[in-house]
C-alpha cells in the first residue's frame, strides 16, 4: 500500500534497549515461567503468548500506551503487569517490553514499521528516508549522524539523490531537505545535478524556492500533487492539503488548477483529488475535482 494511503498516523521512533536486555525483562515477567519453555526466540515466543492470552481491549491498551508515550492515570490492568507490559500504579506506563509489544501490534494491525532509534544506520538511502518520515528534528539529526558515520559525505549525498525520484512524496521532501541543508557542499552539488531532471527536478526547485529552475507546464500539476501527497502521508489535516494546493489563489483559479491535475501521472493524484472533492469548502472547486477525477480515470483506461 502506498505510504500516502496509510490511515494510521506515522509514529515517532521508539527507544528500546538491546535485545538481550529485552529478553531478560521478558524472563523476569511474573508469568514468564508458566508460558516460556526453552524457546530459542524468546521475544517472538512472548509476542505470540501475549497475542493469544490477552483480549482485544488489553492489546489496544498496549497500543494506546505506545502511541501516548506517557503514563496513564489509574491502576494498571493486572494482566498487563503479569505479562511484564506495564509498570507503576496510578499512574502506570509501558515497560520496554510493553513498548516493544506495542510496536509489534501496530505493525501487525496497520503495516507501519515504527522505527527504533539507531536502527537506520545500515539501511540504504531509500530505507533511511522512509524511516526518517516520522522523526522529530532532534531525533532525525541523531539518526542521520549514525547513518553518515558509515559513509563518506560525497557517497552519502549521491546515495540519497539517487533514490529521490522513486521514493514516496514525504521521503522525497526529507531527502531534499537533507541534501539542501545538512550534507554540505556535496549535498548541494547532488541537488544541482538532479534539478534538471523532469518532475523531481521541479519538486526540488519548488521546495527550495530556486528561481533558476522553472517548471514546465506539464510539471506544475506533478509538483502540486507531490507536495499535497507529502502532507497526506504525514497525516496532515484535509484543510492543510487543500491550502497547500490553493496557495492563496482565488476559487476560480483553484478550479482551473485542479482541472490540470487530470493530466498528471503522479501516483497520488487520485487521493489528492478526493481530498478536494470531500473537503473543499467551495462547491465549484469540489466539482472541478470530481470532473478531474473522472477524466483521470478515463485517461488511465485509454492507456490500458
Amino acid at each position: 500500500m502506498p505510504a500516502y494511503e496509510d490511515v494510521f498516523p506515522l509514529q515517532p521512533p521508539v527507544r528500546l534497549p538491546p535485545q538481550d536486555e529485552l529478553v531478560a525483562a521478558v524472563r523476569a515477567a511474573p508469568l514468564a515461567a508458566e508460558f516460556l519453555d526453552g524457546q530459542e526466540d524468546v521475544l517472538e515466543a512472548w509476542g505470540e503468548v501475549c497475542r493469544d492470552r490477552l483480549d482485544e481491549g488489553l492489546l489496544l491498551e498496549v497500543v494506546r500506551l505506545f502511541v501516548a508515550r506517557e503514563p496513564a492515570a489509574g491502576d494498571p490492568p493486572a494482566e498487563l503487569v503479569a505479562f511484564g507490559l506495564v509498570k507503576g500504579a496510578n499512574p502506570y506506563e509501558a515497560t520496554p517490553v510493553g513498548l516493544w509489544m506495542g510496536r509489534r501490534l501496530i505493525g501487525e494491525l496497520t503495516g507501519q514499521e515504527v522505527p527504533v532509534m539507531g536502527s537506520l544506520a545500515e539501511r540504504d538511502g531509500a530505507g533511511l528516508l522512509l524511516g526518517l518520515r516520522s522523526y522529530p528534528e532532534a531525533d532525525r539529526d541523531e539518526e542521520l549522524a549514525g547513518w553518515l558515520a558509515r559513509r563518506d559525505a560525497a557517497g552519502a549525498a549521491r546515495e540519497i539523490a539517487g533514490v529521490l525520484p522513486a521514493v514516496s512524496p514525504l521521503s522525497r521532501a526529507i531527502g531534499i531537505e537533507l541534501l539542501g541543508f545538512q550534507l554540505g557542499d556535496e549535498g548541494r552539488r547532488a541537488l544541482d545535478d538532479l534539478v534538471i531532471e523532469p518532475k523531481v527536478g521541479a519538486v526540488i526547485a519548488a521546495r527550495l524556492s530556486r528561481d533558476d529552475r522553472q517548471p514546465a507546464t506539464e510539471e506544475i500539476g506533478w509538483v502540486l500533487v507531490d507536495m499535497a501527497a507529502a502532507l497526506l502521508e504525514f497525516g496532515g489535516e484535509p484543510s492543510e492539503v487543500v491550502e497547500s494546493v490553493a496557495a492563496g489563489m482565488e476559487t476560480d483559479e483553484q478550479a482551473s488548477t485542479i482541472t490540470l491535475l487530470a493530466l498528471c501521472d503522479h501516483p497520488a493524484t487520485e487521493p489528492v483529488l478526493r481530498v478536494f472533492i470531500d473537503y473543499h469548502p467551495d462547491a465549484g472547486v469540489a466539482a472541478a475535482a470530481r470532473k478531474a477525477l473522472r477524466r483521470l480515470h478515463g485517461l488511465a483506461a485509454a492507456r490500458g
